[in-house]
């Protein structure tokens, strides 16, 4: 597959190597409990420098879990990791403060709350809100979907224009293991469908010039040499 805008993936991996919590910072967990007969939570703190937050919540696979933060600090995201495993499911300095997601297997998952280094280096400080929830039932056989969509994920996404650089929704419909249809809107109305085939992104239209590159976990496509989009392969296969 030929590589899409390499300069922009190169770019993307220094920003992934940037998110990641200085070392000398110690990690601190704060498991989550929702009250009983409550599907969701909302949890509070302040962050400075390097410090680092976990927060672990127990959920079973094909169930779906969202996560939403609000920062006082613009540096502030968060990383949801899989259990026993240190490969992010979503990575919020490359995709934004929201995601939606259906969960791989069963297991205790983190959220992982942090600034970037270079406010961390600064000694910055962040107040944020953290919303939380797991909902639908464990998988029997099937891809759960997110409650009142046809979707098996949704999320934002990174993407930009001739006109300026956006957050984009998409939605992911997936089909066999490795095949789905990713669509996603931009703030400006511009439609598409891409189509997901293995090691392979398509678009929908024909008429359409597309150019896909994948650069660790995340997809970077061009279309027509003007719209960008960037799109984490956790979303496409489901974890």
């Amino acid at each position: 597959m030929q590589s899409a805008y390499v300069s922009r993936a190169t770019l993307a991996a220094l920003v992934f190597l940037c998110a990641i919590p200085l070392a000398a910072g110690d990690i601190e967990v704060r498991p989550v409990k929702f009250s009983p007969g409550k599907s969701s939570a909302t949890v509070t703190g302040t962050l400075r420098g390097d410090q680092t937050i976990d927060y672990t919540l127990d959920a079973k696979g094909g169930q779906t879990m969202t996560v939403k933060m609000k920062g006082s600090n613009a540096s502030n995201y968060f990383n949801v990791l899989p259990p026993a495993s240190e490969t992010a499911l979503f990575v919020g300095s490359t995709s934004g403060n929201t995601w939606t997601g259906t969960l791989p297997g069963d297991g205790t998952y983190t959220i992982r709350v942090y600034l970037m280094r270079s406010a961390a280096r600064r000694n910055e400080k962040s107040n944020y809100t953290l919303d939380l929830a797991v909902t639908g039932s464990p998988a029997s056989g099937g891809d759960a979907k997110v409650s009142g969509t046809p979707y098996h994920a949704t999320g934002i996404a990174p993407c930009s224009t001739g006109t300026g650089t956006y957050q984009c929704e998409f939605g992911v419909i997936r089909g066999t293991p490795g095949n789905a249809e990713v669509h996603i809107t931009s703030p400006g109305g511009i439609k598409r469908v891409l189509l997901s085939k293995g090691s392979s992104v398509t678009a929908a239209d024909p008429k359409v010039k597309l150019k896909a590159s994948k650069l660790e976990y995340e997809w970077y496509i061009t279309i027509d040499d003007v719209e960008h989009y960037r799109i984490g392969e956790s979303a496409i296969v489901g974890g």
